[in-house]
């Protein structure tokens, strides 16, 4: 009798929202092009709890977003991406428009340095966002 790879009760996971950004830090030189990379990830994360405010309290994206502060200033950003990237951060505390707007922002500084699946994976997090307060 074959075994199976997965137990019939097992549940099924969920998928990870941003696969194209993660390969992409992945696969970033060490410097500023993986650290905008992952600084992104780290925004795109922050904006997607913003979605659903039932599974992600105001107090904790609160408590999300100061942390993404400590973090980000550990990072050796170019300057023209530092500004957009923590006002993403301070706006995920807020509604879905304005991570939405400061989402659109990160894209405009930060596009140079991504590429074509990442760009549309957080394009798809801003129209997500935007069909929440549709």
């Amino acid at each position: 009798m074959p075994v199976s790879a997965r137990a019939p009760y097992a549940l099924d996971l969920p998928p990870f929202p941003l696969p194209a950004l993660v390969a992409h830090a992945g696969r970033a030189p060490v410097g500023n092009g993986r650290e905008v990379a992952l600084a992104l990830l780290v925004v795109a994360r922050l904006a997607l709890g913003v979605l659903d405010p039932a599974l992600i309290s105001t107090t904790t994206r609160e408590q999300r977003a100061a942390s993404a502060r400590v973090w980000l200033a550990s990072l050796a950003l170019p300057s023209t991406t530092r500004v957009p990237i923590a006002r993403a951060i301070e706006a995920s505390v807020t509604g879905a428009a304005a991570v939405a707007g400061a989402l659109r922002s990160v894209l405009a500084a930060t596009s140079g340095w991504l590429d074509a699946a990442s760009i549309d994976e957080l394009s798809a997090i801003v129209q997500r966002l935007q069909d929440v307060d549709a």
